[in-house]
């Protein structure tokens, strides 16, 4: 079988992300002061398989809806239902407790996340997922700032708008006319996150009544470094192939 770009991505980021959540969950977090964010231990259980099952799903067709008539989503649901009990069964074998609410977080975030790609595509789901995630961290972090002292936040800030970005360039591919690298295209490539990027921290200046100016020039940076990296890419791409096509001279 063909492996696509998406499968060697999806493969890379499995490789990565699957063991890193099997080892966090057998090996105690010590205690710091960077880990003092009071967030569920079953919160993150929910959002560690929501993510697994939605980076499975881009393996398999990410540009079809999940069907619940078709094996895939039952398959998708057994192999992550058998991996949270062996997960958990592991546990008590390495100083953990083994818990049942723990597993029932496993199963309602992989649940979760089928149900959504059932009503939404993956890039689009995935979009909206990727925003809120944004939107609630820039919110807790700048009405928290205390709690985050010594995280790289800045680091977050290029990253995941560089990762924002990325699917919303994805998401236009599909949904929208306009190509790469027509200057409407770069229009909307950079109008979009860079509109996301002000409403969220309107938002925060508003409820929280403080802003944070080195997050926004971060967040900007990693908005253009996705764009223009990928324009630029486009434009080169497009002249090689006028250069190299057949019948120029």
């Amino acid at each position: 079988m063909k492996l696509f770009k998406r499968h060697i991505l999806t493969i890379i980021t499995l490789v990565l992300y699957w063991p890193g959540i099997f080892v966090l969950t057998h090996i105690p977090i010590p205690a710091s002061p960077l880990f003092e964010v009071h967030v569920s231990d079953k919160t993150l259980h929910f959002l560690a398989y929501f993510i697994l099952v939605f980076l499975l799903w881009f393996a398999i067709n990410p540009n079809a809806k999940v069907s619940w008539r078709k094996p895939a989503a039952w398959w998708i649901l057994f192999v992550v239902v058998w991996y949270g009990v062996f997960d958990e069964w592991l546990q008590g074998y390495v100083g953990r407790d083994p818990d049942v609410m723990d597993f029932l977080a496993d199963l309602s975030g992989s649940v979760a996340a089928l149900i959504l790609l059932s009503v939404l595509n993956f890039w689009t789901a995935a979009l909206i997922i990727t925003g809120g995630t944004i939107f609630l961290f820039t919110n807790f972090a700048q009405a928290n700032p205390a709690q985050w002292i010594g995280l790289p936040c800045p680091v977050f800030y290029f990253l995941s708008y560089i990762f924002f970005s990325a699917l919303w360039m994805r998401w236009m591919y599909y949904f929208v006319p306009a190509k790469i690298p027509q200057p409407k295209w770069l229009i909307g490539a950079l109008g979009m996150p860079l509109l996301f990027l002000t409403l969220t921290n309107l938002f925060s200046l508003i409820a929280a009544g403080n802003g944070n100016i080195l997050s926004m020039v971060f967040s900007v940076g990693g908005i253009m470094a996705a764009v223009l990296t990928a324009y630029l890419t486009a434009c080169y791409r497009q002249r090689f192939n006028e250069r190299t096509s057949p019948g120029q001279v």
